[in-house]
Formats: structure tokens, sequence, C-alpha cells
């Protein structure tokens, strides 16, 4: 868990009769987190991870040592 921040009793939430949570405004509010941003759910040690999906924009730059030669559009690889 991150140190930064410790979840409160109050920090809790309800899985609804619809299978749906909301997130408590104290974690959103310390994530930075955003109405229809996506996350991803990965199960963990008896638990869920919920972890927000980067968008391609987040990613550009991410890797400049990559190798681009040879790359291939979608439509050429069959």
């Amino acid at each position: 868990m991150d140190g930064d921040f410790v979840i409160s009793s109050q920090d809790v939430a309800t899985l609804s009769s619809k299978f749906q949570i909301s997130i408590p405004k104290a974690v959103r509010s310390a994530r930075n987190w955003q109405p229809r941003q996506k996350f991803a759910f990965i199960p963990r040690d008896g638990g869920v991870m919920l972890v927000p999906v980067p968008q391609w924009k987040e990613l550009a730059g991410s890797m400049p040592e990559a190798n681009t030669e040879d790359y291939r559009e979608r439509n050429e690889r069959f």
C-alpha cells in the first residue's frame, strides 16, 4: 500500500445491487482521478487492485529507445 495515503474508516464503499461502487472523495482527490477515467482491475492476494489505465498521449515518449524500424501496420500483418 502507498505510504503517502492511508485509508480511514470512513473511506469505505458498499457494492450496490447493480455491482457498482462509488470511490470515496478522499481517495479520488488524493489520486486526482477524474470522471470517465478508465481503470483496470487486477486480482491480487485475495483482493483487487484498481489501477488507472494511461491514455495514449501519456505514453508518448515513454520508450525513446524503442526500435521503430521494420514496423508494420496492422493491415500488413497477414
